[in-house]
């Protein structure tokens, strides 16, 4: 099986990267990445340990749950989850990350890379309230690195075409899907427990 492992090799593969997108990274924030990030209520971060073993994960809510503190700062509030803290484990010891936002609608993505710290100063969570409830924790991230990216993922996957929506009814529910995974678990108990989770704790 032929590889490729090691950079000059991947290089020579694939050739130089085009000038525009070279150039086109940014150290911090500017007027049109500060935009999109307010108009995003979702991204992915992803995040690894000591040991390389990496992890990424959706954060979502409405567009400008992400706060933009400075050019160089921004603040995701955690909202109620599993209670997992994969992310904030990694950082915790690696705490290199990158973030990819997305805006529906919209094909190109804004990718930010950084460095992430938690923070549970109550006078900085306040502001991301929701109903009154501030969030328990945040993850503030040190930019380093910000840059459009081309909307050719979006584009070929055709994400935002409301006609390619999979019908819900196609897929089975994450209760069926854990009941089959985990030994014990009834399906009734488990949608109920999903059903809760939807219900009561998004905030």
């Amino acid at each position: 099986m032929d590889v490729i492992d090691d950079r000059e090799t991947l290089r020579a593969f694939y050739g130089p990267p085009s000038e525009r997108a070279v150039k086109k990274e940014m150290q911090a924030l500017d007027k049109h990445a500060k935009a999109f990030i307010r108009l995003s209520p979702l991204l992915v971060i992803a995040s690894c340990d000591p040991s390389g073993r990496c992890d990424a994960s959706p954060k979502g809510d409405a567009p400008g749950f992400v706060r933009i503190l400075d050019d160089k700062t921004l603040l995701i509030p955690d909202r109620l989850g599993n209670n997992r803290t994969d992310t904030f484990g990694n950082v915790l010891s690696s705490p290199g990350v990158g973030l990819v936002f997305f805006v529906p609608g919209i094909n190109e993505s804004l990718r930010v890379n950084g460095r992430a710290s938690i923070t549970i100063d109550k006078a900085l969570l306040e502001p991301s309230s929701f109903n009154g409830k501030a969030p328990k924790a945040g993850l503030l991230i040190a930019i380093e690195e910000v840059y459009f990216h081309c909307g050719k993922a979006l584009i070929r996957s055709d994400l935002w075409n409301p006609e390619k929506r999979v019908p819900r009814s196609s897929f089975p529910s994450l209760g069926r899907i854990l009941s089959d995974q985990i030994a014990g678990l009834s399906v009734e108990e488990s949608d109920r427990m999903t059903e809760e989770g939807y219900r009561d704790r998004l905030y």
